[in-house]
């Protein structure tokens, strides 16, 4: 079987290769790359594979038994015409089975809710599109806020508007474990799984923080509003107005959702105690 996985040089696609590999070989799987030097450390093939370019599209797919499709990062608008022309390629190549990223969050009224709304539509294209599929709904990665943590020691906290909403953490080594066992295994098709780890609130992944990095963060809880200006100023209008919309939807609990990762990986989501434990091991 020969799985090819879209935007590889990516940090989820990258992932998922590494996770694939482990499972398979490096000889089954094949790195797309809209620049392919890119992925070249990923030690397996690489071909080229941009989402605008359908019929280079069609070309890397040849001799391909299954495709990752990880969701791409353009504007709503035009990421589902990109995606499109991955699910064409795929069927004129001859592939069988289709596994797409899609995400979890409000599918209205919050300022993420277009690309939410543009990843249902992928889904539904690739239900439609009469090959085998699988679709997985990622949580919300962790590693940002981990990443942060200088940024939020200099605040003194965490502040942002999800006031005391759930939600359910992933990360994207947990993601790549769990993509590559559905990319492999055909019994997980037909399915749409959401892929998260357990549900927690911002005061307790401050908690979690505050253990792994020796900190004595507060959360803040703020307006939405408040939190948009807030994002904008530092990030711009448009990836700020993003993020405000994407804490919205955890205040709204659109991001506390049954998790079906068990269900996709074989095995539990690491618990957020281990992964903050081994976290503070590393410092």
């Amino acid at each position: 079987m020969k799985i090819a996985v879209t935007a590889a040089s990516g940090k989820l696609g990258s992932a998922i290769v590494e996770a694939t590999v482990k499972l398979t070989s490096k000889d089954q799987v094949v790195a797309l790359a809209r620049t392919p030097e890119r992925a070249l450390g990923l030690g397996v093939e690489v071909r080229p594979g941009d989402y605008e370019d359908a019929h280079q599209l069609e070309q890397s797919l040849q001799g391909v038994d299954v495709v990752l499709l990880v969701s791409g990062m353009d504007a709503p608008d035009k990421r589902i015409g990109q995606h499109r022309n991955v699910i064409e390629a795929a069927k004129k190549a001859g592939v069988r089975k289709i596994v797409y990223t899609s995400v979890q969050g409000a599918e209205e009224n919050t300022a993420f809710s277009p690309v939410i709304q543009s990843n249902r539509q992928t889904e539904q294209d690739v239900r439609e599109s009469g090959l085998e599929w699988v679709n997985g709904r990622n949580g919300i990665y962790i590693e940002p806020d981990i990443e942060y943590i200088d940024s939020y020691k200099k605040a003194g906290g965490i502040f942002n508007c999800a006031g005391e909403g759930k939600c359910g953490y992933t990360t994207r080594e947990e993601l790549g474990y769990a993509y590559a066992r559905m990319l492999v295994e055909d019994k997980h098709n037909g399915n749409t799984y959401n892929l998260h780890g357990d549900a927690i609130t911002q005061a307790q992944l401050t908690d979690y923080m505050n253990g792994a990095f020796g900190t004595d963060l507060t959360f803040t809880s703020m307006s939405v509003e408040e939190y948009r200006l807030d994002r904008v100023a530092e990030l711009g209008d448009f990836i700020g107005t993003v993020i405000a919309g994407i804490y919205q939807g955890i205040l709204e609990g659109k991001s506390d959702n049954p998790s079906h990762f068990e269900q996709a990986a074989g095995r539990k989501h690491v618990s957020w105690q281990d992964y903050f434990s081994e976290l503070k091991s590393q410092q």
